[in-house]
């Protein structure tokens, strides 16, 4: 018997970069600082209270938006943040971590044949969830280096088909952080548009330095077009619990949630309960920048004289470091010898490129143990 064969639906995608960086680690028994994950458990408090939520006989399904009370915590803390107030009800959905918040987006709102703006470098999520859409994507690249928008090619960019413009601050996988007044640049250039706006914001308590995090919900000509992603798998260091917010004004969520609820339906209901319990002590996303900061300085700072060229961190977890004067080797090649031959896994830019542009930058996670962030320091100053 032959399995019948069909036309795929994403023909160009295979198994992500970050797959084959940890298999490749694990093979060679690396220090993995490839895949952006923590390597430490989330606080006991956490636990505890998805604990006693299963005890207290939370295992069915929740409402299809998410439970009232996580919902509300989630709006409760926009408007402390940011100072726009969403409507916990109408305005507020809990989703299967930020990857299906996005995607539940993209195809709510994009028809055939509709143009959807991405930043090259890019999540690599983005670009087959357009596809599936039946979308076309216009890549805009930020400018190599710095990795800041340029707004004259974003204007050029924008077409009577323009649906959507994604934008991810703070940036994976550059960790750039949008400005005030970049975001402003923004708003005025949508002004006079119907484009719609999926801001990725999934690292908004990681912004470093005392900057703030600029948020979309902060101005309100973004506000009023814009899907707002958040992630709390990012936030308290649960990433495999992929759970995540999406908020948006009720036009636009009404259209998100007739998508949901036939995607995924609802999310598990134990974490929702107890993330609503955790929400109530805004200690832990508050200290988060704190803690993160001096995750990022331990490594810069044991890096520091290497000839590893450090890139600015300004938020996520990430670290960007120019390779030029350690390798002749490409991003992906060098990658690949750095992890067998030196013992420590990164990511190559070019794999957030639809052109593979390659621009001799690789990129760390610091989201580990310090002793973890030592052993990959050690092997690399040796470089």
């Amino acid at each position: 018997m032959t399995t019948p064969a069909f036309p795929s639906r994403l023909p160009d995608v295979g198994t992500t970069i970050f797959t084959v960086m940890s298999a490749l680690a694990a093979e060679h028994q690396a220090v993995n600082l490839g895949q952006g994950f923590p390597d430490f458990a989330c606080a006991p408090a956490l636990v505890d209270a998805v604990t006693q939520a299963m005890r207290e006989g939370h295992n069915q399904y929740p409402p299809m938006a998410g439970i009232p009370a996580l919902r509300q915590a989630v709006a409760d803390k926009t408007a402390a943040l940011y100072g726009r107030s969403y409507d916990a009800e109408h305005e507020i959905t809990i989703t299967a971590g930020a990857t299906q918040a996005i995607l539940t987006a993209v195809l709510c709102c994009v028809q055939p044949g509709d143009e959807v703006i991405v930043l090259d470098p890019c999540y690599d999520s983005y670009v087959p969830n357009i596809e599936l859409a039946g979308g076309r994507v216009v890549r805009v690249p930020l400018t190599p280096g710095t990795f800041r928008p340029d707004f004259a090619r974003i204007a050029a960019a924008i077409t009577p088909r323009t649906r959507l413009i994604i934008v991810n601050s703070p940036h994976n996988p550059s960790a750039t952080v949008w400005s005030d007044a970049e975001m402003r640049q923004l708003e005025a250039l949508l002004a006079p548009t119907d484009v719609l706006l999926i801001s990725d914001e999934v690292y908004e308590h990681m912004v470093y330095d005392g900057a703030p995090h600029c948020s979309a919900a902060r101005y309100p000509g973004l506000a009023e077009r814009a899907f707002i992603v958040s992630s709390f798998g990012k936030t308290f260091h649960v990433t495999g619990w992929k759970v995540g917010t999406v908020a948006a004004p009720a036009a636009l969520t009404v259209e998100f949630r007739k998508v949901h609820q036939f995607n995924v339906f609802t999310v598990n209901t134990p974490m929702q309960h107890g993330l609503a319990r955790y929400l109530a002590d805004p200690t832990p996303y508050l200290q988060l920048p704190a803690f993160y900061q001096a995750k990022r300085d331990l490594f810069r700072q044991g890096l520091e004289g290497s000839r590893l060229r450090l890139l600015p961190s300004q938020g996520s977890y990430f670290q960007c470091v120019d390779i030029s004067a350690v390798s002749d080797l490409g991003e992906a090649d060098f990658c690949q010898w750095l992890t067998r031959e030196v013992g420590v896994a990164a990511i190559p830019l070019s794999a957030f490129y639809g052109d593979g542009f390659d621009q001799r930058v690789v990129r760390f996670c610091y989201a580990k143990k310090d002793e973890t962030l030592r052993a990959a320091i050690e092997r690399l100053r040796r470089l």
